[in-house]
C-alpha cells in the first residue's frame, strides 16, 4: 500500500466535473483506491463518496492506493490533480 498527500490548487475544488474527471481516472486501475480528507475516507472510484468530502482549494487530501498498478495509479491522479484536473 502506498499513499501520498497532495493540495487541490484549482480555484473550484474538486466540484461535479473534476470530481468525475479524477473518479473516471481512478477506475482504470485494478488497485483499490482510496481519498481521504481531514478523518473521512472514502472509495476513489465512488462520484458520490468523492463529492461528499467536499474538497475546496487548498484542502490537502490523501490518496491511498493497493493493488497491483498501485503506483502508477497514484501517479495518474497526483498528475490529474497538479494539471488542475485539466480545467
Amino acid at each position: 500500500m502506498i499513499s501520498k498527500m497532495i493540495t487541490i490548487t484549482n480555484d473550484t475544488g474538486l466540484h461535479a466535473r473534476p470530481a468525475s474527471v479524477f473518479v473516471g481516472t481512478a477506475a482504470k486501475f485494478k488497485s483499490e483506491l482510496m481519498l481521504q480528507k481531514g478523518e473521512k475516507q472514502v472509495n476513489a472510484k465512488s462520484i458520490m463518496g468523492v463529492l461528499s468530502l467536499g474538497i475546496t482549494k487548498d484542502s490537502e487530501i490523501m490518496i491511498s492506493a493497493n493493488g497491483p498498478d498501485e503506483e502508477e495509479a497514484i501517479g495518474a491522479l497526483v498528475e490529474l490533480a497538479r494539471s488542475n484536473f485539466h480545467e
